[in-house]
């Protein structure tokens, strides 16, 4: 059961979550819904539950871990199907281990906002309905407030959960597992000769193209261990996230992984990597070794053809060509070796001009251009690219626009997050209000907030993000 906080207060709500669950936002804020999502009270027909799973964490076999500070309330039937609601910080579970069940606002904002800015950019993930604030102090690295998110998702089941039943010898468990998620999440797979089989390979399928996203708007993770990956194929857990500013292939964006294993390029075999330890928990059920590794070869396609997908359309480009890749992995590298702002970059790469003289285009290209230390190799590259956009026939303004459409101009920057954190401290919530309508929609121009699509201050790049919220 949820420990209730004293003096809950309301701090925000996404009215667009709230219509996925079939709630009116505009009761959210008022005292009895601000109870039950706090933590206060329980509704009538809700069992609280919290569940056990196991894990590899950083690489390494964690054994039993569980909801530590996550409650679910139950399930609500709305016009997208079934959502189930989750408070994040609501007090001690069976699986709290030595950590007190509860949540801090620092943390808290960040997951909420995140979580909206992410659906928002159409990467799959869950959602966050409600959050809410309380007075009483909680210990971290120091004494902060409590919060608590209301999560929702289809279903919070992860890999972990199926490799807790399988190094504990739980094959029944495992099945009757496996069976509630073929049945209610994957139905079509049910009349396969192998569920099990196709459930693999249809994870592993989604786990590829959810990571593809994340690299193609710079998102990372931070800690991306077994038990943090759905089975859905939707993003998980919010803790020391990070959009890449500038860009370096090698970011780590959790202070807490001191050897890089969940660094901004190794998003991608860890994923595979993850995909594998699930394959090891399902074997008993697959019973066939060489399938199961025949449907993790699935992988490398299914994130390739979707991240090639994805930064063509970031590209503005409307054909395939041979040379694509190359043209990608160029720009790429060249933005690496100069650390160009990768949200920006993009956003300004809608604006060039195909045809352009030669003696004009050092001022045409100057808002693209002076992001690079390298102008003369921004020079070369933009010549290439021109040349493949003539090459299908390539229109400006249909261009522009249909670029502006897939490059956001706003992204939660550390920055923007932490400037919301410090008024949110001081009881000041406007901040994370129009955050969260401006990520809402984060390929509008919004003229207004300008500002929050600016380079980040000096100040930020010493901001750092970690576990220990």
């Amino acid at each position: 059961m949820p420990t209730p906080l004293p003096a809950p207060y309301f701090i925000a709500a996404s009215a667009k979550a709230a219509a996925l669950a079939g709630l009116d936002p505009a009761v959210l804020a008022r005292e009895d819904f601000v109870a039950v999502f706090s933590g206060n009270a329980v509704p009538p027909r809700s069992q609280p539950l919290s569940a056990v799973y196991s894990g590899h964490q950083f690489g390494h076999w964690a054994g039993q871990l569980g909801d530590g500070r996550a409650i679910l309330l139950g399930e609500l039937r709305g016009p997208a199907g079934p959502m189930e609601l989750q408070l994040k910080g609501a007090g001690m579970t069976p699986y709290s281990r030595m950590g007190d069940g509860r949540a801090v606002l620092r943390s808290s904002i960040r997951e909420f906002l995140c979580s909206e800015a992410m659906a928002a950019l159409g990467i799959p993930t869950t959602r966050a309905l409600m959050l809410t604030g309380s007075p009483q102090q909680v210990v971290r690295e120091s004494i902060e407030s409590a919060a608590v998110v209301t999560r929702m998702a289809p279903s919070f089941v992860r890999f972990g959960s199926f490799e807790h039943w399988h190094y504990r010898g739980k094959q029944e468990a495992l099945r009757a597992l496996a069976d509630y998620v073929i049945r209610d999440f994957y139905p079509a797979l049910r009349a396969a000769a192998n569920p099990y089989l196709e459930l693999l390979r249809e994870v592993t399928r989604r786990t590829a193209r959810m990571i593809a996203h994340w690299q193609a708007v710079g998102f990372m993770h931070g800690v991306m261990n077994t038990d943090n990956m759905s089975i859905l194929g939707i993003t998980l857990d919010y803790g020391p996230f990070g959009f890449m500013e500038a860009f370096d292939v090698d970011h780590i964006c959790n202070h807490t992984d001191q050897g890089g294993r969940y660094s901004y390029s190794n998003q991608v075999p860890v994923g595979h990597w993850n995909c594998y330890a699930l394959a090891n928990a399902l074997l008993p059920l697959i019973q066939d070794k060489e399938a199961a590794e025949a449907a993790l070869d699935g992988y490398v396609d299914a994130y390739g053809d979707k991240f090639d997908e994805l930064v063509r359309a970031k590209l503005g480009l409307t054909t395939k060509e041979k040379g694509d890749r190359a043209l990608a992995d160029a720009m790429f590298r060249l933005m690496h070796e100069n650390r160009v702002d990768f949200t920006l970059f993009f956003r300004r790469l809608g604006a060039l001009r195909v045809d352009v003289l030669d003696a004009d285009r050092a001022e045409a290209d100057a808002p693209l251009r002076d992001l690079f230390l390298d102008r003369p190799g921004y020079d070369a590259w933009a010549v290439d690219y021109r040349a493949r956009l003539r090459r299908e026939g390539s229109q400006d303004a249909a261009r522009r626009a249909a670029m502006a459409r897939v490059n956001p101009k706003y992204v939660l920057r550390n920055y923007l997050a932490q400037t919301a954190i410090e008024k949110a401290q001081n009881g000041d919530f406007s901040e994370v209000h129009r955050l969260l309508a401006i990520l809402e929609r984060p390929f509008d121009e919004q003229p207004e907030n300008e500002a929050y699509a600016a380079l980040p201050p000096d100040w930020a790049s010493h901001l750092e993000v970690s576990c220990s919220s």
